[in-house]
């Protein structure tokens, strides 16, 4: 909210819905667009739905409400592989999960490797830096600014490339805040990479952000990454030296130190590493955690349904 209100006042989309619904073609909604839009529209009635959990009472006023996972922010990856899956088969929802690194099985809460232990601290609120390039994936960037900003972080994402707007691993568009000029005037409590071989060969071949992560090590501040990032531009430039890292599994073999690279996420005293798309909530949870403890992570997470 308010996006589903926004959709649900949407006359073309609504016209284009009820019409999609009509043909016998299929149709769908996540979180609360489920009540709000599909349910406003008489598009639930007589099946069963489910939706965000604060949406259930006005659920039931137009479909048959059932409990299930799919329902918000945490399920959203597990709901568009369900989707590969009714419109290709289950054979294709396989291939597309797997480069995924999605956990196989999702717990009560969620877990990390953590070796030398120190405390990450921060004034006021953490102020954190996203880069982003073309060939970045778009889920792991907006993943991580999503639930930092949710914490109440000071996100500034940055762009390496010479606009703001990147044209990300799956052609979608995404805009900085910032091109890197800017922002390498700023100092930062953690500067986080997302993946995509793409971003992490324009990261790695940015003098003036592999600069600021030399600079941010030496001051025994804070740094991670994610996916390809560990491994093609932390690894090269000696940013892994000393430590233990994960990264995304076809690249472990790039690691100088892969003992602990099964683990979804590896935090190693001021550096945290992480897998891939499908970890990548759990590395802006464990981050969360690092800043403002489990307690208050796992309230957050269990706000968008990412854990049990």
């Amino acid at each position: 909210m308010p996006g589903a209100a926004t959709l649900k006042d949407c006359k073309t989309l609504e016209n284009i819905a009820k019409k999609q619904a009509a043909d016998g073609r299929p149709y769908t909604a996540l979180c609360a667009a489920s009540a709000v839009a599909l349910g406003s529209w008489g598009l639930l009635k007589g099946l069963q739905a489910i939706c965000y959990p604060s949406f259930m009472e006005q659920l039931s006023s137009s479909a048959s409400a059932v409990e299930s996972r799919g329902r918000g922010p945490g399920t959203a990856m597990e709901y568009s592989i369900a989707l590969v899956e009714l419109l290709y088969g289950k054979e294709k929802a396989i291939e597309v999960s797997g480069p995924l690194v999605m956990p196989s099985n999702r717990g009560p809460e969620y877990t990390f490797a953590e070796l030398n232990p120190v405390k990450w601290t921060f004034e006021n609120s953490p102020k954190i830096l996203v880069p982003i390039a073309n060939g970045t994936v778009e889920m792991e960037a907006v993943i991580i600014v999503d639930v930092l900003r949710r914490a109440k972080a000071e996100v500034v994402v940055a762009s390496v490339e010479d606009k703001l707007e990147i044209l990300a691993s799956r052609k979608v568009k995404l805009v900085a805040d910032v091109l890197i000029d800017e922002a390498i005037n700023r100092s930062y409590d953690l500067i986080v990479l997302p993946g995509g071989l793409g971003g992490a060969q324009a990261f790695a071949n940015s003098q003036k952000l592999v600069n600021l992560l030399k600079k941010q090590r030496e001051s025994n501040k804070l740094y991670g990454a994610i996916c390809a990032s560990p491994a093609l531009v932390l690894e090269p430039h000696g940013l892994l030296k000393g430590k233990k890292a994960t990264a995304f599994p076809a690249l472990c073999n790039e690691l100088s130190d892969p003992s602990e690279a099964e683990n979804h996420v590896v935090v190693d005293g001021n550096l945290v590493t992480s897998r891939g798309s499908g970890t990548s909530m759990e590395f802006a949870l464990v981050i969360t955690e690092k800043f403002l403890g489990r307690q208050k992570a796992l309230e957050l997470a269990k706000t968008m349904l990412s854990v049990q």
